[in-house]
């Protein structure tokens, strides 16, 4: 098996559109994002911006692996089921502790105990995906870039257009997470529209007005493709 994507070259992962390279983009961003919130220095205002930061992306991310890459990854390697089933169960934990966050005062001593939970969970779906999961996604798909490019194209609009929030009682496979994340999608986006969540700004505000008016046409395409 190829090594750990995080010990690879960019030119090794099939160019920056790889979709080996995103993900190990986001990866680092969220990374960065975890690390920004335990620093002793944020205040903590400053705290919950960055926790929400890291849940959106979290989410976008999670959705869109597993409508692309963990289906893709079952019909080209035999152990397929074996290892996408493992992440998804942490991308389950990671949305029930989410959820459970959302629920407690950030006061709550309970609070940075869930949060310090999320954070583990985070952390070791990424060294599965980084060490397992995308290596052999890239031996399956016999190291070809341009089907690496292709896969990270689909998978980039599925994200930009992926639900935000967790969402622990939505399936974790199609066909019923993409038929369910359609309206979620919409609805998390105008919440987080209305609630400021990262987005500042009047470009930045009208970019998040503008993904959720993508989530339901990205969403109808999909409907219209599945029937």
């Amino acid at each position: 098996m190829p090594l750990p994507i995080s010990q690879q070259s960019v030119d090794e992962l099939g160019g920056e559109a790889s979709v080996l390279a995103r993900q190990r983009r986001d990866h680092a961003e969220l990374d960065r994002l975890m690390h920004l919130y335990e620093s002793p220095d944020l205040p903590p205002t400053g705290r919950q911006e960055v926790l929400r930061d890291i849940f959106q992306l979290t989410f976008s991310h999670a959705f869109a692996e597993e409508t692309v890459l963990w289906p893709a990854l079952r019909r080209l390697a035999a152990d397929g089921e074996e290892l996408t089933s493992r992440v998804e169960a942490e991308h389950q934990q990671i949305n029930d502790l989410a959820r459970e966050i959302q629920s407690t005062d950030p006061r709550d001593p309970r609070h940075d105990q869930l949060v310090t939970a999320a954070f583990a969970l985070i952390r070791e779906d990424i060294r599965d995906e980084e060490d397992v999961l995308l290596p052999r996604l890239q031996e399956a798909l016999e190291h070809d870039a341009g089907r690496l490019r292709r896969l990270g194209s689909t998978w980039e609009t599925v994200r930009r257009t992926a639900p935000t929030r967790p969402h622990p009682a939505v399936s974790r496979r199609p066909p019923a997470n993409a038929l369910a994340g359609v309206p979620l999608s919409a609805v998390d986006r105008l919440r987080d529209l209305s609630s400021g969540w990262r987005f500042r700004g009047r470009w930045a505000t009208a970019a998040l007005a503008a993904g959720a008016l993508a989530a339901c046409v990205g969403g109808a395409a999909v409907l219209r493709r599945r029937r």
